[in-house]
């Protein structure tokens, strides 16, 4: 009898030390094969194949401590795919937790009001973590990647800093990107002035692309925008540069000469009234309010004054005084 007290006593103290350890493993940071060590979970991994998957990414425990603890715990079906870092400090419970809440990794990419699709693409191609799915594929493929075949996708993405989670593709951060531009346009064409010469939030967005190149200052938007409306309304040309170079594409030097305002192009808006048949670039949520409510104005006229602002003129003799002053130097 005293030899059954002494072994159930002995298995009772074995598990107890076996329960204390656990606890303590459970507290202690992970030894880790770098500072950090991500892991991005595919959908369907089992919790097996996550602490498997763990090691291999240089957490340094065997595999069995960590799919017996996910099992043990109780949540390990509730583990969520997803990019995932473990830091220096992180304890097997705090791993757990993480994955089991979602609480992911997340890079920024910041687009940019007044960027071409062309630009917008570049910066896509070099953000951090970012599955590049759309790469090499032509711009009209892309769009119907996103379920807008038949659309053009310059000016279609709205410039902001989009957050996304590791490892996912750049589709997700385009196909937001373009949601989010519709809801705002959307918006702004409902809330439009009665007196805006456009006809479709189409035709706002190219506007809109516009006023944006051709803003130095942020509080000129308004006035840029009632002269193109002016010029729209009595059928006059725009006569803006920046359709013009966006026309010339790779052409364009960084010089805009005589010869490029006299080549007629479906962007040579010199040549031809109306608005060119597509954006020219993304335009800010700034720009799209001012093409669709734009300032009151009899100007038709404006000229860059060289420090970010713009002269307005009425008629063509002030306009071209204005030029004299502030593009000739008097001259």
């Amino acid at each position: 009898m005293k030899l059954l007290r002494w072994s159930v006593f002995i298995v009772l103290l074995g598990a107890a030390g076996a329960a204390a350890w656990a606890w303590r493993w459970l507290e202690q940071p992970l030894p880790l094969a770098a500072p950090t060590v991500e892991l991005s979970i595919e959908p369907g991994a089992s919790p097996r194949e996550v602490a498997n998957a763990w090691v291999r990414a240089g957490v340094q425990v065997r595999p069995l401590w960590l799919y017996e603890w996910f099992r043990w715990s109780g949540d390990a079906r509730r583990i969520r795919a997803g990019s995932y870092v473990a830091g220096p400090v992180v304890t097997p419970r705090q791993l757990l937790a993480k994955m089991v809440q979602g609480d992911e990794a997340y890079e920024r990419v910041r687009l940019l009001e007044g960027w071409t699709l062309r630009q917008l693409r570049t910066e896509l191609a070099r953000a951090p973590y970012l599955k590049p799915t759309t790469a090499g594929m032509p711009d009209a493929q892309l769009m119907a990647t996103l379920g807008a075949a038949g659309v053009a996708g310059e000016g279609r993405f709205f410039p902001d800093t989009y957050v996304y989670s590791r490892g996912v593709s750049d589709v997700t951060v385009l196909r937001r990107a373009y949601a989010t531009m519709q809801r705002h346009l959307a918006a702004a064409w409902s809330a439009r002035a009665d007196t805006v010469a456009l006809k479709s939030p189409d035709e706002a967005l190219i506007l809109a692309s516009i006023v944006e190149k051709e803003t130095g200052r942020a509080g000129d938007r308004g006035q840029i925008a009632g002269v193109f409306n002016n010029r729209l309304r009595i059928g006059m040309p725009l006569q803006t540069d920046p359709s013009v170079i966006y026309g010339l594409g790779e052409r364009f030097d960084g010089n805009l000469r005589k010869r490029d305002l006299l080549t007629d192009g479906p962007f040579n808006t010199y040549t031809r009234a109306g608005l060119p048949p597509t954006p020219i670039a993304m335009p800010s949520l700034a720009s799209i309010k001012a093409a669709l409510n734009p300032e009151r104005t009899k100007a038709l006229y404006f000229v860059a004054r060289g420090d970010g602002s713009s002269v307005f003129s009425e008629s063509l003799a002030e306009h071209n005084k204005a030029v004299s002053t502030y593009q000739r130097g008097g001259r």
